[in-house]
């Protein structure tokens, strides 16, 4: 049985189509990065994964039962702009989400529970490299340390599932740079399942296990809310050459303009 199985799922608000009878099947610990053109469903697809949306049709399932309608801990994401409580240091940045997970009234752990917390707390930020910062104050971070400190405020809840949500899209290049082996390395480590959309295609190929090309196959210019996007490439990375590569662009790109014209 996969991990996540997605069937015949389509999502819809009002007449306006947005994702159309997605079939997937993904195991736990697989890499998936999401491509495609802006307006095409990939953000809508992991909030449904996140619980923050229902289907409109069709099956999402989590080790063979319908993912849970609410977020809970074992779905963390990322987006692009950094979701930090500014008020907090780092380290009670990242102490909150055990705060509350185990202390949902007080918020706050003490004596032995706060300790070990404390203890989880400060191997993560070795992990992402803040240890050095852990008493500073999110806006004295750059805007790479505060990606990995968003980083570290979803993985300190061990979740199953991990969303990005184009998280190094507002990066330098240097930056990004690191930002990928950090995560690869974190994945590696985690087993975690990771779902991430990103609009560049390079990043796609060489971060993820497996590509996932969300396009729309029918389009109806007097209607153009009448059908919605599926996914047209579902492809394992090691498996992709340089002709996959530049099939994949094309249509991204096709898709683009359409959608501009």
């Amino acid at each position: 049985m996969s991990f996540i199985t997605v069937r015949n799922l389509w999502k819809n608000y009002g007449d306006q189509v947005v994702l159309e009878n997605l079939n997937l099947s993904v195991p736990q610990g697989e890499f998936c990065t999401l491509v495609g053109a802006s307006g095409c469903g990939k953000s809508t697809f992991l909030k449904m994964l996140l619980g923050q949306e229902s289907p409109s049709r069709g099956e999402l399932l989590l080790d063979g039962r319908p993912f849970p309608r609410e977020p809970d801990r074992h779905r963390g994401i990322v987006f692009q702009r950094y979701s930090v409580f500014p008020h907090l240091s780092v380290r009670q940045n990242v102490l909150m989400g055990l705060e509350l997970e185990q202390k949902p009234v007080l918020g706050r752990l003490f004596g032995r529970a706060r300790r070990t917390a404390l203890a989880r707390v400060d191997e993560m930020l070795a992990q992402v490299g803040l240890s050095a910062s852990a008493h500073r104050w999110p806006h004295e971070l750059s805007g790479g340390m505060q990606q990995r400190l968003a980083i570290a405020q979803s993985l300190i809840m061990r979740p199953r599932v991990l969303l990005l949500d184009e998280p190094f899209g507002a990066l330098d290049p240097g930056i990004r740079a690191d930002m990928h082996e950090l995560l690869l390395t974190l994945w590696r480590e985690t087993g975690t399942t990771i779902f991430m959309v990103t609009h560049d295609l390079r990043e796609g190929f060489y971060l993820g296990t497996r590509l996932l090309v969300f396009d729309k196959v029918r389009n109806d210019p007097h209607a153009p809310g009448a059908y919605g996007a599926t996914v047209t490439y579902d492809q394992p990375i090691g498996q992709a050459d340089r002709r996959l590569y530049q099939d994949i662009e094309a249509s991204v790109t096709t898709t683009a303009r359409h959608q501009a014209a």
